[in-house]
């Protein structure tokens, strides 16, 4: 009996001594880079959502208005840019994406999170899902009223972006944008609304996830590929390929199209109608700029559904990427390959 009872002794202060270790364990370490946007505007009246000072406040500042943080994760603040996201360019992005790699390859870092304005944010986030390398996870967050507004979201989504990167059940899911309690893959998450918190959706695939209690809750993963598994790699690049959007719309002039390839663009992305038709007002002008070697690829200024191969239309398929998107991946695209060929292939990859 004394054998059984000292056997259940040791199981019990096992247990106990396990469980002291485990609430021991640190808190994971998180980088929140802050590039300015929204988040970070301040307004003269509390009642202002328009009119603000985008970028005003610094990372530092950002994270001090999130008391919660430090019970989610240790929190390193740093600032990459401070622009409203209108501003954000070829060169931040490259910047941001190589300060991102740099941290992921720290042990001691489990994830990264960037506050970022709405307006581009789609676009940032799809580009750094091309190019990260590192299955650690990525999420990017912003903010649809300034810090100033009674009700300000800023605060709400960084903890929430926060919980999302510390957790281990969002590595190698690619790079994800969280925002109003809803977790997005960034190849499918797009700002649908001006005005609205609940702006970005994921038409035609779903979200990734939901936060409840700040606890994130995951139901899918993206089948396209990305991050490690891209061809991508920005790190000796000092410049991206010049690609411009052109819309599409009743009445429009191929002059728009002779312009871009007179400012020596490499590619253009063709907003079309519907499922990414062009007037026969602009197709001799788009047939041009293909015999000239730039890469023209169709997409819908819809914004969601596929485009169709289509004889009548030159170009090539931007499955379905929206405009914007789509422009992110043909600039990266070209810095591998210039054959129609391959770049088409990259587009149902991606």
């Amino acid at each position: 009996m004394k054998t059984i009872h000292a056997g259940i002794a040791a199981v019990v202060l096992t247990f106990i001594s396990g469980t002291s270790v485990m609430a021991q364990q640190p808190l994971p370490t998180v980088a929140v880079l802050a590039t300015g946007g929204t988040i970070a505007g301040t307004a003269e009246q509390a009642s202002q959502t328009t009119g603000y000072k985008p970028g005003v406040l610094s990372a530092q500042a950002l994270v001090a208005s999130v008391p919660a943080l430090d019970k989610v994760a240790r929190i390193n603040a740093e600032q990459v840019a401070n622009v409203g996201s209108d501003n954000m360019d070829n060169s931040l992005l490259l910047k941001l994406a190589k300060r991102v790699n740099t941290l992921l390859q720290d042990k001691d870092v489990s994830g990264v999170v960037i506050t970022h304005g709405t307006d581009t944010l789609e676009e940032t986030a799809y580009f750094l899902n091309l190019v990260v390398k590192s299955d650690k996870p990525v999420v990017v967050t912003g903010s649809m009223r300034p810090a100033t507004a009674i009700g300000a979201d800023g605060p709400s989504n960084i903890l929430q972006a926060v919980s999302v990167a510390a957790s281990p059940e969002a590595k190698g899911r690619g790079v994800m944008i969280v925002l109003n309690d809803q977790i997005g893959a960034a190849r499918f998450t797009s700002k649908t609304d001006a005005n609205s918190l609940d702006t970005f959706k994921s038409f035609g695939a779903g979200a990734l996830g939901r936060l409840v209690n700040q606890q994130p809750y995951f139901d899918n993963r993206v089948a396209r590929q990305h991050t490690l598994q891209t061809p991508f790699d920005v790190s000796k690049l000092e410049s991206l390929p010049k690609v411009d959007i052109i819309y599409g719309y009743q009445n429009d002039n191929g002059y728009m199209y002779d312009a871009a390839v007179a400012h020596q663009a490499k590619g253009i992305v063709v907003a079309g109608v519907g499922a990414g038709s062009e007037s026969n007002f602009v197709i001799p002008s788009i047939r041009k700029a293909i015999e000239q070697g730039v890469i023209v690829v169709r997409s819908s200024r819809t914004g969601g559904g596929y485009i169709p191969a289509d004889d009548a239309y030159p170009g090539l398929l931007g499955d379905n990427l929206n405009p914007q998107k789509a422009r992110i991946l043909l600039m990266l695209a070209l810095t591998v390959s210039q054959d129609p060929a391959q770049v088409q292939a990259m587009f149902r990859q991606f």
